[in-house]
């Protein structure tokens, strides 16, 4: 088996290949549909054996973990890896290259099977693969119909800019004493970024060759402060994720905006017609979302393990297990042909009109922001940190993200 491995080394009792999965889907976000796949996979493939890992605070926690793991020689083989980690990944931990993969062992697989602009969601600037696009998600403005009717509102005329949800929200707050909206605020800067650029501002730059701030601008600032405002008069929620997602789910918050990928969970657990609505504009502006999710990198030094691997890879990107992970999550497929006609996927976008929407915003997709560097994470921390000091009042949105991007610019 050659270089370490740990598997088949139990002697003719266990010849099966182990490998291990590495995922952020918490049991209300694809836990149960990852437990589903690996199943299958293994009932199918005799000869390897998956194990799931989750993986808890997201792709700041699954990182952090997996630093750990290739520190101590004890790495995963299969990892969801978030693409606001990608030049992270790639400047920090030794992987596997997919593309190296795939040309040994189905060569041509990942032109024949995903789009050029697809591909890119998992390339460096300088155009290396280092992993495979897995989920793809946008944020949208999920609505509560059933609130929006009590405080006097039209759910069939539901809000298209930043200044009617800021409006309805304070309508819904007035007439029902619910909040009227909730944006997530799970480990990462993600639906930030989409507010932040929709506005006209800009995460990063390249000055003179090197990645800067950007998020201290004019339009930055004014985007996060309508949020903040919005919570400042008590018709905006500032909560962890749980309480905010679960006053929604019932019926006591009448908008959140949070990713597709929670599409599935919210329509099942809510008592109500749960309706998802594309991301808001801001008035005369270009909706700009980052494309959210993960890719899927590998990990595995030993040959054997890396065919078992790229074996568990296309298993994953194959038709019928992204419709099952699409279905059971929300996460948009990556894959080429998935809308065609006649397609399992193709069912179920045609009987989902909250699907419809997501994918409406597909053309208005921008690169998650990623931080290069040894200091990414930290980086990252911070813009994590400013949203809480924001969001709670301590300082102006101004003045928080003038004092951020001077400390994130220090660290890269």
């Amino acid at each position: 088996m050659g270089c370490g491995s740990q598997a088949g080394t139990g002697g003719s009792a266990d010849k099966k290949v182990k490998i291990e999965y590495w995922h952020v889907a918490a049991e209300n976000f694809g836990g149960q549909t990852v437990k589903q796949l690996v199943e299958e996979f293994n009932k199918s493939h005799p000869d390897i054996e998956v194990t799931e890992k989750y993986n808890p605070d997201m792709y700041k926690g699954l990182t952090q973990n997996l630093q750990a793991a290739l520190a101590s020689g004890k790495n995963p083989d299969v990892v969801q890896m978030g693409y606001s980690y990608l030049n992270y990944a790639n400047d920090n931990l030794k992987y596997t290259d997919i593309n190296e993969l795939a040309n040994k062992y189905d060569k041509g697989y990942l032109q024949e099977n995903f789009l050029p602009n697809v591909l890119a969601l998992a390339q460096t600037e300088s155009g290396k693969q280092i992993g495979l696009p897995y989920s793809v998600s946008v944020p949208v403005l999920y609505i509560n119909p059933d609130l929006f009717q009590k405080a006097g509102l039209d759910p069939n005329n539901p809000p298209k800019t930043w200044s009617e949800v800021a409006k309805d929200a304070a309508i819904i707050k007035e007439k029902t004493g619910d909040p009227g909206f909730f944006m997530q605020e799970y480990a990462d800067n993600w639906a930030q970024q989409a507010l932040i650029e929709s506005n006209g501002g800009q995460m990063l730059k390249k000055e003179n060759g090197k990645v800067r701030a950007a998020f201290d601008s004019p339009e930055a600032a004014q985007a996060y402060q309508l949020l903040a405002d919005m919570v400042k008069n008590g018709s905006g929620l500032h909560a962890t994720n749980e309480e905010g997602f679960q006053a929604f789910i019932s019926g006591k918050v009448g908008m959140v905006c949070t990713t597709i990928g929670k599409r599935a969970n919210f329509e099942k657990s809510a008592n109500f017609k749960v309706i998802a609505e594309p991301f808001p504009v801001f008035d005369g502006k270009a909706r700009k979302v980052p494309a959210g999710g993960n890719f899927l990198m590998c990990f595995s030094k030993d040959p054997a393990k890396q065919k078992a691997a790229w074996e568990f890879i296309k298993f994953l990107e194959s038709k019928e297990a992204l419709t099952k992970w699409s279905t059971g999550t929300g996460y948009l497929p990556p894959r080429k042909g998935m809308d065609a006609e006649g397609s399992a996927f193709k069912k179920v976008i045609d009987g989902n009109k909250n699907i419809q929407n997501a994918l409406s915003t597909m053309p208005d997709l921008v690169k998650w922001a990623s931080f290069p560097g040894a200091n990414g994470l930290k980086a990252e921390q911070l813009l994590i940190d400013v949203r809480d000091v924001i969001l709670s009042g301590k300082e102006s949105a101004a003045d928080a993200l003038k004092e951020t991007a001077e400390k994130v610019n220090a660290l890269l």
